[in-house]
């Protein structure tokens, strides 16, 4: 995948010290990664990026909605967003990602890509069962919802009655 270069960030010029950086991410953010789950995405990313002399500390904050579909009813709703990521970046031999909250990076690198941990972050902080909040609280009007309700109703008025088979097992456990 081809790194965007508004993501990357040159830390060897860097001062010792924290240093911030803003993003914003929309819709078009995740059609890089030719992720389609979102219909619309209003995202900032607050990151706090502290160079210490053998590593670096970043703190990722993601805050905002996306736009999903409720899994029970198909409706568009907006599922906020609020979550943190720290990563611990350190140098070694090789690059290694093995672990989720440390990343070694080779000696003589002398920048970072970030956009794969904001990437993460965002779809990891979705829930994986997406209910639209009108279901929840009762006030979403849907074709499916009232077609749901139909169906659970009929369904409950005909366990009333008994398969007589069942009987005929019943008695088994009798004998």
């Amino acid at each position: 995948m081809k790194k965007l270069a508004d993501y990357t960030i040159p830390f060897v010029g860097l001062k010792l010290g924290k240093h911030q950086y803003e993003y914003g991410i929309n819709k078009e953010f995740f059609e890089h990664f030719e992720y389609d789950e979102f219909n619309d995405a209003n995202v900032k990313i607050d990151l706090l990026f502290e160079k210490k002399t053998t590593m670096m500390e970043l703190t990722f904050r993601a805050t905002g909605t996306v736009n999903v579909n409720c899994d029970l009813t198909n409706e568009p709703y907006d599922q906020p967003i609020d979550s943190e990521l720290f990563l611990v970046v350190k140098f070694g031999e090789e690059f290694n990602d093995d672990n989720e909250d440390l990343l070694i990076l080779p000696h003589g690198e002398y920048e970072i890509n970030v956009q794969q941990y904001i990437y993460e972050l965002i779809v990891l902080s979705v829930p994986l069962k997406r209910v639209h909040p009108g279901v929840e609280d009762g006030s979403l009007e849907s074709e499916v919802l009232d077609k749901l309700e139909e169906l659970s109703t009929e369904h409950n008025e005909n366990e009333d009655e008994i398969d007589p088979r069942w009987d005929k097992l019943k008695n088994l456990l009798n004998d």
